[in-house]
């Protein structure tokens, strides 16, 4: 059925995995074309670069040369004209996880890293192992390893190690993505109520977290947080190895003796004591992923230790974007009261005694609702003092539904913690330009642009 293919076109090619794919699509033979809306760089000079094709926006004059295969991206939905057209004509279409699966996965031992949180990490560190060890994994991850410079490589090694999204696949998939990922290893970091324009209930998170583990074939294995009280019904299987890792005692692959260090973090397993070049308890938890991993590909310790050696971390997960006026701005994607409270643990053990400033923009569908109203107050613990920005894209939601920001602040204050609502980017950037001392350390909490905050902090700081 595929061999016939000769034409791909991508509607929605320049986010990362698209553009990542059509490339190689294109390096394999195919003639590529591609559409979007946003074309703008880092993806349409990579794009560029490589010869690819791609229009502005998205029109059914697009699809006049008749593609034999168009892949629709997961942003996508009915009522673009692309969609239409491909729905009208008859098309043969597909969805971006399905064309992995078929064009780039299938034959080759797959390494599947889930969970709601600490995936992008947990893939990056992975893959650097791999990498160091001269294993020349593919690999397709949803951030920037600092070490290997783009989201996404496709070689010719038997090895593939992708991040297993939990979201759904296309407008036309409801499924997670992860099901289309032929996991030979699955790594399940933990599982928590996340994505609540899909997700109405942690039930629901459970059910497709079980149709990934009905995947794992039987010389397969499945490697689970085992102190992940959400995880733990799923994980009475028969049909394929299990192995449980983590820090309480009923872990096979369990981390004992754990020194936490402001630039590095130690723990001891059985076999081996290693270092990681990270700081956190959230970060002990995704290596020992990687160990359990790694190990039954049959990498030895010592490779696993010389890839944690290397390891340089992932562009948006705790990155220092710059230091201004003493003060140091640190970038990171965290979006889940969990994320947020483990990530700000992890800087305090990075920067005792100095003054911690979180600002957080609500961004994502889980964090513009009402979903952890309740949850926020105490995810911000280890924060000294919190700023609260406008929900984004608030005038889409109703109000009803809305994260109500005011109320945060108000509960963060009742509770003795120092906080602000200011609505955007202009005002935080005012604040923190009086009230931040050199010394202090703000982190800045979301997934998106935020108005370039970063920058323009590290440009009003530095003016003083």
């Amino acid at each position: 059925m595929l061999s016939d293919i000769r034409s791909v076109h991508f509607a929605g090619i320049c986010g990362t995995a698209m553009a990542s794919a059509a490339a190689a699509m294109q390096e394999r033979g195919f003639l590529v074309t591609g559409s979007d809306a946003n074309v703008y760089p880092p993806m349409s000079t990579f794009l560029a670069e490589r010869k690819v094709e791609v229009t502005s926006g998205y029109a059914e004059p697009n699809l006049a040369h008749k593609p034999d295969l168009v892949v629709i991206g997961n942003a996508l939905s009915r009522g673009n004209p692309e969609v239409e057209a491909v729905l009208d004509r008859k098309l043969r279409y597909c969805s971006l996880p399905e064309l992995l699966k078929e064009f780039f996965i299938r034959g080759k031992r797959s390494l599947v890293v889930s969970g709601t949180h600490g995936k992008t990490t947990t893939t990056s560190l992975l893959t650097w192992v791999f990498e160091s060890a001269g294993l020349n994994p593919s690999y397709l991850i949803g951030g920037i390893p600092s070490n290997l410079g783009a989201g996404a490589r496709f070689t010719d090694s038997e090895w593939f190690i992708i991040e297993g999204d939990e979201y759904d696949t296309a407008f036309f998939d409801k499924r997670s993505k992860f099901v289309h990922y032929l996991p030979e290893v699955a790594i399940i970091n933990n599982l928590e109520l996340d994505h609540a324009d899909i997700f109405p209930d942690i039930a629901s998170v459970q059910k497709s977290f079980s149709h990934f583990i009905r995947l794992v074939p039987r010389n397969g294995l499945l490697l689970a947080n085992g102190d992940e009280p959400n995880l733990a019904p799923l994980l009475d299987t028969t049909h394929c190895r299990v192995k449980r890792f983590g820090l309480g005692e009923n872990n096979a692959v369990r981390a004992t003796n754990i020194q936490f260090g402001a630039t590095a973090t130690t723990f001891e397993l059985p076999s081996c004591k290693f270092q990681i070049n990270l700081v956190g308890e959230l970060n002990v938890r995704n290596a020992l992923a990687v160990v359990g991993a790694a190990k039954h590909c049959g990498l030895s310790n010592k490779q696993i230790q010389a890839g944690f050696d290397t390891f340089k971390g992932v562009k948006r997960r705790m990155e220092v974007r710059g230091v201004a006026g003493g003060v140091t701005i640190v970038d990171d994607f965290g979006h889940h009261p969990t994320a947020i409270r483990e990530t700000l643990k992890a800087l305090r053990i990075r920067h005792p005694g100095q003054k911690l400033w979180a600002v957080f923009e609500p961004r994502t569908q889980s964090t513009r609702r009402n979903v952890f109203q309740n949850d926020f107050p105490t995810a911000f613990a280890e924060a000294d003092s919190v700023i609260i920005a406008e929900v984004a894209f608030a005038n889409v939601l109703k109000p009803e539904e809305r994260l109500d920001t005011t109320k945060l602040a108000a509960d963060l204050k009742a509770s003795g913690k120092p906080a602000h609502f200011l609505p955007d980017v202009d005002t935080i950037v005012h604040h923190l330009g009086q009230h931040a001392q050199g010394g202090d350390v703000i982190c800045v909490f979301t997934n998106g642009g935020f108005g370039n905050i970063h920058s323009r902090l590290l440009d009003r700081l530095g003016k003083r």
